[in-house]
């Protein structure tokens, strides 16, 4: 996922800034220097390493709060002079110079963003909760300014390249979605609500990171394991030890309802013990418990909908998406709704009858489901999980296959860094060549899982491609993978595989990014469009070409036979009944929690989650979906609010991208040009419709992803 969190944090200090030079004599607002009492902090002046990449060796817990102090004055500053301008609005002394303000604050803020999801702690955690309602003031303060919309407004875009048009009409939109057309009072109303959504927001996200931490299992017994690898029974033990259980085993708990584990315990009651901790685990009480923090958020989300003129606060979130209205989202996910849920029961039938079999007397059950899916998947296409793993070791499938892909689809080259300062010892490092053998980009990955990071995997900028700022990228990957036992190979399963690739896709996007603007470029674009570059990106993990590369067993060094191979390819397409339902349940609920119309609707959490599921079908009971109300940390915390669809939308375009490119030669330079010079490069330049019709020549069609997952022939 693109990690939207972060871009909240940086459009709640108001769209993308730099270093700006603003001659007060015009702007007759005099724009604050720092003192001495700033020389030693690392935000001040632009970093030194490459690329203004974070100077991770110099920053402190202690150098945010300053930081944000003066930044958020310098920016007022900054906001002000630009507003109460006595010349004329022109496209240069108003949009330009948003552009390149706020440089402080930025820099700060988006250092900030990226450690309280990676690496965060107890006083970083206070920060957040403390500066959320300040930053979401200090947006209030600009997008609300009447005199600042009203230049805008004056602007005309005669004259104007076709960028600078497109960010003409982005500022126009933004100000108005954002509320600049209400009324004083209106307007007074709004400010209140925003802090206290964003204040809810944060307190949501450090309220789960602990009910996470909280929620993982402790084993006593390690026949209790029985099914897991002895390096995954090392690595349990680690943990528990590192947790202060010595002797014991922990089960840490990941992002989604479905626990990895499950799929090989073979001891049922552990399995539920497992499933019901992850599932329960933000429901407890106590100061873990997310519930009435969520229901408050939904309550909010409607007042701000409302005092925006919307019915809905899915009908307000959509106006700039691609999908537009909350009905064009809803009818994609009725689309596949539908014949998900009738192959999901198809599946829980061979399930069941593989239980039966087996004499297991018993009922399944959604902590069964992973594994007897398994065995069933052994049984139909003698695939077994155990034995793929050893030849996806995890440094191998980047370099060899990311990476190789990259290179051979677009003529990337990688060179490893170490003399990069770092926010973790697990981060590494690389720095990324383009085809011409010019330095693009400067590339970190952090694959382990830890107490202080937040569940999932993701994609985010520490700085953004722009031609205007003289800025390239600096990204970062985080990832949730077990990590190894000392001295143990870090092996991943297929689907982590592709997760890789997935977020490597978001990489790429942010760097091609071609842009002048900065809020333009690379991933600054709309949800529903974000996911296709990195959806696309793991059709590349099963290429014959790109596979043979990277499968290599972690011992011997073979490639993958092809016998297995051919078994995983065949197996494409099983499960997909639950692997869908379970997705488009989850899109569902949170588009049902932002589409209601008045707070009588509103009913507790886990009963408004219950009704949504029913009245859109989903009563599989073995089938939960992929992120429970308590702990939907991507609406609820990270910038998805009604726009988990996303991932379906996005996928619909990456299926018949996939298709196109499949059909015309597949693995070619010249595919990856035209999908670089198409998609990966125009950021939000281009109308992104536009775009996807200049790849492919045609609208999007769904039937390539309904074929895909096996619904249609």
């Amino acid at each position: 996922m693109k990690n939207i969190s972060s871009a909240l944090l940086i459009s709640a200090l108001a769209f993308n800034y730099s270093c700006t030079t603003m001659k007060t004599t015009d702007m007759k607002q005099e724009i604050p220097v720092p003192d001495s009492s700033l020389s030693s902090n690392p935000f001040i002046k632009k970093s030194k390493l490459q690329y203004e990449a974070p100077e991770f060796d110099k920053i402190k817990n202690e150098h945010f709060k300053p930081a944000f102090e003066f930044g958020l004055k310098q920016h007022d500053a900054e906001i002000l002079a630009i507003a109460n301008n006595s010349q004329a609005a022109t496209f240069e002394n108003t949009i330009v110079a948003l552009e390149k303000s706020g440089e402080v604050l930025k820099r700060a803020g988006i250092v900030f963003s990226n450690l309280t999801s990676a690496n965060t702690n107890p006083t970083l955690q206070a920060l957040d909760e403390e500066f959320a309602p300040i930053f979401a003031a200090h947006s209030d303060k600009m997008y609300l300014n009447e005199n600042l919309y009203n230049r805008i407004k004056a602007i005309s875009d005669n004259g104007l390249d076709s960028e600078s048009k497109r960010l003409l009409q982005f500022y126009k939109q933004n100000f108005e979605i954002a509320g600049a057309n209400l009324s004083a009072a209106d307007k007074e109303k709004l400010k209140q609500v925003n802090q206290e959504i964003a204040s809810l927001s944060t307190q949501y996200s450090n309220k789960l990171l602990e009910a996470r931490k909280e929620g993982g299992i402790i084993i006593d017994n390690v026949n209790e394991l029985d099914g897991l690898s002895a390096d995954e029974i090392a690595a349990a033990a680690a943990d528990a030890k590192t947790a202060g259980k010595d002797g014991k085993y922990l089960l840490a708990l990941q992002n989604t309802t479905q626990q990895p584990v499950l799929q090989n315990l073979t001891n049922r009651a552990t399995r539920e013990k497992v499933f019901k901790a992850s599932w329960m685990r933000a429901e407890k009480g106590g100061n873990s418990d997310t519930r009435e923090t969520v229901e408050k958020l939904a309550k909010l989300r409607l007042k701000k909908a409302q005092i925006l003129g919307k019915k809905s606060f899915a009908e307000w979130k959509l106006q700039d998406q691609m999908a537009k209205t909350p009905g064009a989202a809803v009818k994609l996910m009725n689309q596949l709704a539908t014949p998900a849920v009738e192959t999901a029961k198809r599946e829980a039938k061979d399930i069941q009858d593989l239980i039966d079999l087996q004499k297991g007397s018993f009922k399944l059950e959604p902590w069964d489901w992973n594994f007897y899916a398994e065995q069933v998947r052994k049984a139909k296409f003698d695939l077994d999980e155990n034995q793929i793993k050893p030849y996806f070791e995890i440094t191998t499938v980047l370099e060899k296959g990311v990476f190789f892909a990259a290179e051979k689809f677009y003529g990337l080259t990688f060179k490893k860094r170490t003399d990069l300062p770092v926010y973790h010892p697990d981060v590494v490092t690389y720095e990324v060549f383009d085809y011409d053998g010019k330095s693009l980009a400067i590339y970190y990955l952090d694959f382990y899982t830890r107490d202080s990071k937040n569940g999932g995997a993701w994609m985010s900028n520490f700085v953004e491609q722009s031609y205007l700022l003289g800025t390239k990228p600096v990204i970062v990957n985080c990832y949730n993978y077990q990590k190894p036992a000392p001295g143990k190979p870090s092996l991943i399963s297929y689907d982590d595989v592709t997760t890789i690739f997935h977020e490597f896709g978001h990489s790429i996007h942010g760097m091609f990014a071609s842009q002048k603007y900065p809020s333009l470029s690379g991933t600054n674009v709309p949800r529903d469009f974000v996911e296709f570059p990195s959806q696309i990106n793991e059709h590349w993990a099963l290429d014959p070409v790109v596979l043979k590369n990277y499968a290599l067993h972690y011992e011997t060094k073979q490639p993958i036979p092809q016998t297995l191979v051919d078994k995983i390819k065949n197996a494409a397409t099983f499960n997909q009944g639950y692997m869908t339902t379970e997705l488009v349940s989850a899109a569902a609920l949170d588009m049902d929690w932002h589409s209601v119309t008045n707070e009588g609707q509103l009913i507790s959490a886990l009963d408004f989650e219950k009704q949504s599921l029913n009245n859109h079908g989903f009563t599989l009971s073995t089938v939960p979906p992929r992120y429970h109300t308590p702990y939907f940390a991507h609406i609820w915390g990270g910038g998805y609010s009604a726009g988990y669809y996303a991932y379906l939308w996005s996928e619909t375009l990456d299926s018949d991208a996939w298709e196109w490119i499949s059909k015309n030669g597949g693995l070619t330079r010249e595919n990856g040009d035209r999908f670089r010079k198409h998609i990966l490069s125009v950021g939000n330049s281009v109308d992104l419709n536009q775009a996807f019709r200049d790849f492919t020549g045609h609208d999007p069609d769904i039937k390539p992803l309904l074929r895909n997952r096996g619904f249609i022939k």
